[in-house]
């Protein structure tokens, strides 16, 4: 017999070799029916796979995201039965689970798969899965699996095996197919119900461009068809919100082949919404005791060997930037945080200083493979809104706490009112990932799970998820659409000051090593504009508007009325512009509500003669006439109904 611990800590004895289906149905068969997958010890088993020593279960369902990942891992094996039986010699790549669905990569030799053939690929999915085929588990040794692939003649896979450790190594097979794969998956193919494959890119194998590229097709599986209509109907609004088709229409930011990919440009626009929210983070710091700082735009590859980031990312890097002096090397800053342990360190240190909160919205580059740049939210350039905090052991509880109240205070501002967090620790399985002693880790994490406990945040922990110098707290956000996004994230680091020698000296005299926390509330700042786009849909909320208010004269004998009113708004550091273009006011007022542009003011002769402005809002219409100072109060009042938090 077996102990099997349930997530409520209840104990149940089974009979050694009971699978994670067999424990299900134990509890009642209508469960047995939900289960996709297992975690036993915390490691994610297919439910038909025997246990044979006590552990910790989970059943995992597709209300579970280790839930979802199995049925889309396994659909991502359906997809490639489906695509042997059409198409006969090709070769496979790889087929992984993603956040909203599957890919698979493959060589399909002479014959190339365009979008015409997915309602194929579509219909003999569903054919196969109505097959109800089992998702079999084998483990074979690394002799046998070479010799059926080379059989097969598949040298993708064999390269793959090729890197395995004998005994570690599984295949999986429904139906008539088999695949090299480590799992888990869902016990049968009848759970997939409904398949829409969605797109096809080029991809180079293993994200090499010195290797073949290969097709990479992506679709999605629901156990039911109702969820797929209703995924489908998000991706339609998704385009409408795509923040690229969007930036486009708006005259926000663009992209330059000359320039180069991944590069963005911030057009006038686009650079007076960054800048506000550059200023409103400033203030919000500056009111929070934080200093700001400007380091250059590269720095010596010695400071980035010092601190790691060489080792972790240089692969990652720009290559390094020779200087005539032979043997020095810089580099494009790949990141802040060692230059702000430089400023630290520039004079002497004192328990009095700290907590030192160093703050700068710093641009940094990454060498990102081109086929993965995607608008702003994979680029080479980006501005993070960095900030260091060093502080002492005894500190470090109440300024993480501190910078949870900033998140939040910037969320609750821009209306994300959904998010989750997610405390992200080292995996102790595989220590050569991370830099720093077992005790700073320990030290690290134990402060960030003390301090989310205090905040009553409902969180979620991610084993192996942690920067490789230290935990972090990550917050996912939703948008309008109920798409999580990465964005917040602070993280606790003992390693840092250790790699720098940064000290500071006690009250008992002696040298003491600080703590640093980096924290960063938007993250990558393009990033963080391209979430805006979209949660908005360019709808920018008053604050936040590029352009305010757009004065609009009915004919251009009220043009020196409108620069009146226009210099009048200006001197109230309105955003505000006139379309003194010579057109008819009907295809102004059309053209300001394409723009998305919050508040029109009209003018013809008789708002000239008393000297006020008929007011028109986004969506919403006519408001009347209005004198200037009656105008003023309204637009105060939608400025601070604009900001969320009020």
């Amino acid at each position: 017999m077996i102990k099997i611990t349930f997530p409520d800590n209840n104990v149940k004895e089974y009979p050694d070799g009971s699978t994670g289906l067999d424990i299900a149905k134990d509890i009642s068969n209508s469960l047995a029916k939900e289960v996709l997958s297992v975690k036993i010890n915390g490691e994610v088993w297919d439910a038909t796979r025997p246990i044979d020593t006590d552990a910790t279960i989970q059943l995992l369902t597709w209300k579970d995201k280790e839930g979802k990942s199995s049925f889309w891992h396994s659909s991502a094996h359906l997809m490639a039965e489906a695509l042997e039986s059409l198409f006969p010699g090709i070769k496979l790549g790889i087929g992984p689970a993603i956040e909203t669905g599957f890919y698979y990569d493959v060589d399909s030799g002479d014959k190339q798969i365009t979008e015409e053939d997915l309602p194929a690929i579509e219909k003999k999915m569903k054919e196969l899965a109505g097959q109800n085929n089992e998702y079999r588990r084998e483990e074979i040794s690394k002799k046998d699996a070479l010799k059926y692939f080379e059989e097969k003649g598949d040298e993708y896979k064999l390269e793959l095996i090729n890197e395995l450790e004998d005994g570690t190594i599984t295949f999986y097979h429904q139906g008539g197919f088999t695949d090299l794969c480590r799992g888990p998956h869902i016990p049968s193919t009848k759970f997939i119900k409904s398949v829409k494959l969605l797109t096809i890119a080029g991809a180079y194998w293993r994200g090499d461009e010195k290797n073949k590229q290969l097709t990479r097709l992506y679709g999605v599986t629901f156990p039911k068809q109702a969820e797929l209509d209703e995924y489908l109907d998000i991706l339609e609004q998704a385009k409408e919100r795509d923040h690229r088709k969007i930036g486009k229409e708006l005259e926000l930011f663009m992209f330059s082949e000359k320039v180069g990919g991944g590069l963005p440009l911030w057009l006038p626009k686009g650079t007076i919404i960054r800048e506000t929210l550059i200023d409103f983070l400033k203030k919000e710091q500056l009111q929070r005791g934080y200093v700001p700082v400007v380091t250059p735009h590269i720095g010596k590859k010695d400071l980035y060997v010092t601190s790691g980031h060489w080792e972790k990312y240089g692969s990652d890097s720009f290559r390094p930037i020779t200087t005539p002096h032979e043997g020095e090397e810089y580099l494009l800053k790949p990141m802040n945080c060692p230059h702000h342990c430089e400023i630290y360190a520039y004079k002497p240190r004192s328990y009095r200083d700290l907590p030192l909160r160093i703050a700068e919205f710093g641009m940094v580059y990454r060498y990102e493979q081109s086929g993965e740049l995607n608008g702003l939210t994979r680029v080479r350039s980006f501005t993070v809104d960095d900030a260091h905090i060093f502080c002492r052991p005894d500190q470090v509880k109440e300024e993480f706490l501190n910078v949870i109240d900033l998140v939040l205070h910037v969320f609750k501002t821009l209306g994300f009112k959904e998010f989750t967090t997610q405390i992200s620790l080292r995996d102790p399985e595989d220590k050569e990932k991370y830099i720093g002693s077992d005790e700073n880790w320990e030290k690290a994490e134990r402060d960030i799970i003390e301090a989310t406990e205090e905040t009553g945040l409902e969180t979620v922990t991610e084993i192996g998820e942690a920067a490789f110098y230290g935990p972090k707290l990550d917050f996912i956000v939703k948008d309008a659409l109920g798409r999580p996004w990465q964005l917040g994230t602070i993280q606790v680091d003992y390693n840092l000051p250790e790699r720098f020698k940064l000290e500071y000296i006690g009250d008992d005299n002696e040298r003491h090593r600080p703590v640093m926390i980096h924290r960063a509330p938007f993250g990558s700042l393009e990033r963080f504009m391209a979430v805006l786009i979209e949660h908005y849909a360019g709808n920018f909320p008053l604050w936040l508007a590029p352009e305010q208010v757009t004065i609009l004269p009915i004919s251009e004998k009220f043009h020196d009325y409108a620069v009146k009113v226009l210099n009048l708004l200006k001197n109230d550091d309105i955003k505000v512009t006139i379309d003194d273009r010579n057109e008819k006011i009907g295809k102004k007022i059309r053209e300001a509500e394409v723009k998305k542009i919050p508040i029109m003011l009209i003018v013809g002769e008789k708002e000239q003669s008393t000297e006020e402005v008929a007011v028109r809002l986004h969506g919403k219409g006519d408001q009347g006439s209005l004198t200037m100072s009656s105008f003023k109060e309204l637009f105060d009042k939608l400025m601070i109904e604009s900001k969320s938090i009020n």
